[in-house]
């Protein structure tokens, strides 16, 4: 298969189906139109699939063996943000918006489907085509994994349009590429007073700031210095009057790192660090800590090949090195599960305006990105095939 010549042969339908998902935006584990979308074209490419978490959908491609599984995945969700770009196929939903590229995830993937389905005898191996809902925050590739119908995959590659690197190229790079994230929220139980009088109240936004402050020591005086951990105290809500010390003040926050093994340890760290400085100034408390994504780890075996692949089917210059990003991204569970690797595909493009970050109401990816992320994606396809 001459994989650049298919690509470009598909390209007026790649970039269709961006501009229609695109248009037609929809929340996480709402995507009832888009898993209709996408199960046409399946159907049309007379690929069978499967219908899991709702809204989900995994079709299967049947090579001339059955063995080994590669899983290739990408997410559907949108955001609920304004857009406010001015293009033919902006949103046509008030509200919503596909500010993170999962159009373009979808759109990609699609396109492999078309072309797969047309070329099975290039394929040594069966792959399965994921489309997962909620992404964003909304534990959707958990449920896909609950299903019981990735148990099978021997090794699995996600990937993301990514605005800080440069159309035409593609990182790979091995080891964490986006952090954990977890939630807490703590209430401070103190006792009310008047504003004149603070001998007679425990005053919790006071208590309350000790312990935004003490929480910092986690991250200067118990974590390594050659280890990132960021918790961030975000909200911080007490009290309605001016001359009046509430009963409780209530923060809440995120908690991020790169190392799974210290993610583990954080909740009874910060505990503690809580615990203690309620007990200092007399005042009680209550905590929440919700465990979220681990961070997103890429196997060194599968990146070193997905790296050759990028250098065969584009270019040595397209290989790109990019540092970690601090966001979350929950096809980290599966990596969890399966070896395998999350790829960032460069988007940006100056020139053309194209310079925006994930979640912004103008973000916009080069369109011509597609076609590099697609043509890695099939190579990445038929190089790992033979690691196996």
């Amino acid at each position: 298969m001459e994989i650049m010549k298919e690509i470009l042969k598909n390209k007026e339908y790649l970039f269709q189906m961006r501009r229609y998902f695109h248009q037609y935006p929809e929340l996480s584990l709402e995507e009832f139109s888009t898993a209709q979308k996408i199960r046409s074209e399946l159907t049309g490419f007379h690929l069978p699939f499967i219908k899991v978490a709702n809204t989900g959908t995994i079709a299967t491609v049947k090579g001339k063996k059955a063995f080994p599984v590669i899983g290739i995945r990408c997410d559907m969700d949108a955001l609920p943000v304004q857009e406010m770009n001015e293009t033919a196929y902006v949103s046509k939903h008030k509200g919503l918006m596909h500010a993170c590229g999962h159009d373009s995830h979808m759109a990609m993937v699609l396109t492999l489907a078309k072309i797969l389905s047309e070329h099975r005898d290039d394929l040594d191996c069966t792959v399965k085509l994921i489309f997962q809902p909620g992404e964003e925050g909304f534990g959707g590739a958990q449920l896909v994994l609950d299903s019981g119908e990735l148990d099978d995959i021997d090794t699995i590659i996600g990937s993301h349009i990514c605005p800080f690197i440069d159309e035409g190229k593609i990182s790979v790079d091995p080891g964490p590429r986006c952090a954990s994230v977890d939630y807490m929220k703590i209430i401070i139980k103190g006792k009310s007073g008047h504003g004149g009088m603070p001998q007679y109240v425990v005053d919790p936004i006071y208590v309350g700031s000790q312990v935004v402050n003490a929480l910092q020591s986690i991250v200067s005086r118990e974590i390594s210095p050659l280890e990132t951990v960021v918790i961030s105290l975000c909200t911080f809500h007490s009290g309605s009057l001016r001359n009046v010390f509430a009963q409780d003040a209530e923060l809440t926050g995120t908690i991020r790192t790169f190392n799974n093994d210290i993610q583990a340890k954080l909740p009874a760290l910060i505990e503690r660090i809580i615990k203690h400085t309620c007990e200092a100034f007399r005042a009680s408390y209550s905590f929440e800590y919700i465990k979220g994504d681990p961070a997103t780890i890429n196997n060194p075996r599968f990146s070193a090949i997905a790296a050759k692949s990028v250098e065969k089917v584009l270019s040595p210059q397209a290989l790109e090195t990019l540092a970690p990003l601090s966001i979350s991204e929950d096809f980290s569970n599966m990596l969890q599960k399966i070896p395998g690797i999350y790829a960032f595909i460069g988007c940006r493009n100056e020139e053309k305006g194209c310079t925006y970050s994930l979640h912004h109401e103008k973000f916009n990816l080069y369109e011509d990105s597609m076609i590099s992320g697609c043509a890695f994606l099939l190579q990445y396809l038929l190089d790992v095939q033979y690691s196996l």
